[in-house]
């Protein structure tokens, strides 16, 4: 028989689920538009991509894009879409340091051509393209040797420089997407991104 927990919700109430269930399913469990509209969970107030699995009994929170937690979410992870339209439309450029700020999400990008205000409209539209195959952002715990060799092999120097000042037993976390790898955070803290998944316009 499967081993059950209980999760407890923001009003209180409590249900009983299958040890390993994901925020997705936990989402799905209550009605198929929260599932549609979350677009990540909380796990005792620790904000997690919605793949990440229950394993004990907790409090959960499902978030959604009108949430006050949502926004900088969102920002983070429109920043890391924007990274990846900018490889695939100018490939060899390099991500270095972002994501999110106060008032919106940046990316440096080191590259041979500078960009020009006729790219914006291009990355723009990429990242719509990007958005609306409604691809899901996936968190993953690497070593930081793997992490190193994984960035090294891509060319991308910077993101293997700054895992290289890490302490040999760091533990870091990215976020996987279908056509890109991000660096998404440290175990320490120093840099906060979780893996989500962004709706699309429908």
């Amino acid at each position: 028989m499967s081993e059950k927990i209980t999760i407890t919700f923001p009003d209180k109430n409590s249900k009983e689920v299958q040890k390993g269930i994901s925020g997705l399913a936990i989402a799905e469990q209550i009605s198929k538009s929260l599932a549609k509209e979350a677009i990540a969970f909380s796990i005792n107030d620790e904000i997690n991509d919605l793949s990440r699995k229950v394993e004990k009994d907790s409090r959960i929170k499902i978030l959604k894009r009108n949430d006050e937690e949502a926004l900088s979410i969102i920002r983070h992870g429109c920043a890391h879409v924007m990274a990846e339209a900018v490889q695939n439309l100018f490939p060899g450029t390099q991500v270095t340091i972002g994501p999110a700020i106060e008032n919106g999400f940046y990316y440096d990008f080191a590259r041979d051509v500078p960009f020009t205000t006729e790219d914006l409209p291009k990355i723009e539209k990429k990242m719509h393209e990007i958005v609306n195959q409604g691809e899901q952002f996936i968190r993953e715990v690497w070593s930081r040797e793997e992490t190193i060799k994984y960035f090294s092999e891509k060319g991308e120097k910077y993101k293997a420089e700054l895992i290289s000042d890490l302490p040999d037993d760091e533990i870091i976390r990215l976020v996987k997407h279908p056509y890109a790898v991000q660096v998404m955070d440290f175990e320490g803290g120093r840099l906060v991104m979780i893996g989500i998944r962004l709706n699309g316009d429908n």
